[in-house]
């Protein structure tokens, strides 16, 4: 049965950057923007390194391919629901960012367990060491991840900026709107060739 070992530098990265949220989080609702600005950088540095790391020294992983988008996820919901409490970002934009990734977030599990080697139990489940389904984005997804997290930043860091910005953000709203739909729409189109069984198409 083959197993692997998920005690690895860029999972513990992004474990980090998973304890990181309560933090950002609690500083955008207290108006520390300045704070929250350093931790959503060192969040953005933190998710370059651990990819960089899995990558020159193959310490890739199955939890690291669930771990590295559930913090991404992490972030995004902490930075929508904040911002949006705050007033920074429109409620509509946030009930459809957060809708999208409740969806897939829920596909994701059910193909962990449909892909699980039998005998499916719960232990088994919940054990990182056995591989089973890994998420691939499509292309579109990860254009709309990178431009949500640009919006997020932008959001984040306009309290800050000296000039009006508001055309800006508007339209950035609108073009992320557009493609948070285009990627949930292109994972249904794309069924189960989102996902692979221990590196083969399922």
């Amino acid at each position: 049965e083959l197993r692997e070992s998920p005690y690895t530098i860029p999972n513990a990265l992004t474990i980090a950057r998973l304890a990181a949220c309560p933090f950002l989080g609690y500083s955008i609702v207290q108006g520390d923007f300045v704070w929250a600005t350093s931790l959503l950088v060192v969040s953005g540095l933190s998710d370059w390194l651990d990819g960089y790391i899995a990558r020159r020294w193959n310490q890739g992983s199955v939890l690291g391919s669930i771990l590295d988008p559930a913090a991404d996820k992490a972030l995004m919901t902490t930075l929508v629901g904040t911002l949006t409490w705050t007033g920074l970002l429109p409620i509509p934009l946030a009930v459809l960012i957060i809708g999208r990734d409740v969806a897939l977030s829920l596909s994701a599990f059910y193909f962990r367990y449909a892909s699980l080697p039998k005998p499916r139990t719960l232990r088994r489940y919940f054990d990182p060491s056995l591989p089973s389904a890994e998420v691939k984005p499509t292309q579109i997804s990860k254009v709309n991840t990178a431009l949500q997290l640009v919006l997020m930043g932008v959001t984040t860091i306009s309290p800050l900026i000296p000039f009006p910005i508001a055309s800006g953000l508007s339209a950035l709203q609108w073009t992320v709107a557009g493609t948070t739909i285009w990627s949930g729409l292109s994972y249904i189109g794309k069924g189960k060739g989102g996902f692979t069984v221990l590196g083969r198409p399922r």
